[in-house]
């Protein structure tokens, strides 16, 4: 009996030391880096489930849960940059354009960088890191940097086409699970890890969502073999109530973009946080669905003289960027953005 109690506990002690391997090199990269990714997220997700919050993985992708339904998947491996896709909004909505991930027939079919939710930015040292033409850069993944109930958080490296790492960043995605909203915020830090490094002045990125298509301001119809534009069902608002097609290249603490899916009216908002450099910032938000805050397009928002949005960072410094996406039903109003980001400002 006592030998069977001593093989229990043995038993019991060998279970659980992997999960103290994953406890005590928290705070240890190198550790981390050495694991492989799937068993990483595998333990984990033991202790993920919090708060109605739960992130795993799922075939070479992170899963995130809101109370017990998918919210969003993380895509980090083999892509061209890491981004979130599917996004599920209030109500169950899909917030997201599917293609080029999924091909429907039912999408629009152009600007194939605009992948979900994504940070990229078209001008990194002069390198292209938005499209996906010709001889543009990449974001790699490196390795995560923490997991935990709700938080992705992870380093990448900006690379040109043959490889050569211009800077890195590290990302801090954590998730909410509201009982009228979903919620998450996406905190990136720009690191000059290989000299100076400079985000230029234009108005291709930054921190982005490309929306599902009937929630387009405008939408094209075909009258014989002409095309036009004609207006959509969905609208945006920025926080000094201008709106629609005049809200592009305007600053602003936040926007909001509302309209039809599946039959009921949905919105996204986003906010700029107030200690975010040059705040308020512009939006490259667009009556085609794409939803993005750019604070570096200076030239094109404001006609102003090329290079006068250029961001330098000094070798071995950093600079932080902090947004919350606010997914609601109805409009601004109905889902109180105003209210909300007073909430998400405060000191």
């Amino acid at each position: 009996m006592a030998s069977r109690r001593r093989r229990r506990r043995q038993t019991d002690a060998e279970s659980v030391q992997p999960l103290k391997m994953v406890a005590s090199g928290a705070g240890k990269v190198h550790h981390l880096h050495m694991m492989k990714p799937f068993l990483l997220f595998l333990l984990v997700a033991v202790s993920a489930i919090a708060d109605g919050v739960s992130i795993r993985e799922v075939d070479g992708k992170l899963r995130v849960e809101l109370c017990g339904q998918l919210f969003t998947e993380y895509h980090y491996k083999d892509v061209v940059r890491p981004y979130f896709y599917p996004v599920i909004g209030a109500g169950g909505a899909s917030m997201t354009r599917d293609w080029p991930m999924k091909d429907t027939g039912k999408d629009s079919t152009d600007h194939p960088h605009q992948k979900g939710l994504i940070y990229a930015h078209g001008s990194v040292n002069g390198v292209d890191c938005w499209s996906e033409q010709k001889t543009f850069g990449k974001t790699v993944h490196e390795k995560f940097l923490k997991t935990g109930k709700d938080v992705i958080s992870s380093r990448n490296n900006w690379v040109t086409q043959d490889g050569k790492v211009m800077c890195s960043d590290e990302r801090t995605i954590r998730f909410y699970a509201p009982s009228d909203v979903k919620m998450l915020d996406y905190e990136i830090t720009l690191i000059a890890s290989q000299g100076d490094v400079t985000f230029g002045d234009t108005k291709e990125g930054t921190m982005a969502i490309r929306l599902a298509e009937t929630m387009n301001v405008t939408k094209t119809e075909t009258d014989g073999k002409k095309k036009k534009k004609v207006p959509g069902d969905g609208h945006i608002v920025n926080s000094d109530g201008v709106r629609d097609v005049d809200a592009w290249g305007k600053r602003a603490k936040w926007v909001d973009y509302y309209g039809p899916v599946g039959g009921k009216t949905v919105g996204v908002a986003i906010f700029d946080h107030p200690k975010n450099p040059r705040h308020p910032t512009w939006w490259h938000v667009r009556d085609y669905g794409l939803f993005a805050v750019n604070p570096f397009g200076i030239h094109d928002f404001e006609k102003k003289p090329a290079g006068a949005g250029d961001l330098k960072i000094e070798s071995g410094k950093s600079v932080t960027f902090r947004y919350r996406f606010v997914f609601h039903e109805g409009d601004e109003k109905q889902g109180r953005i105003a209210e909300r980001y007073n909430e998400f400002a405060k000191p």
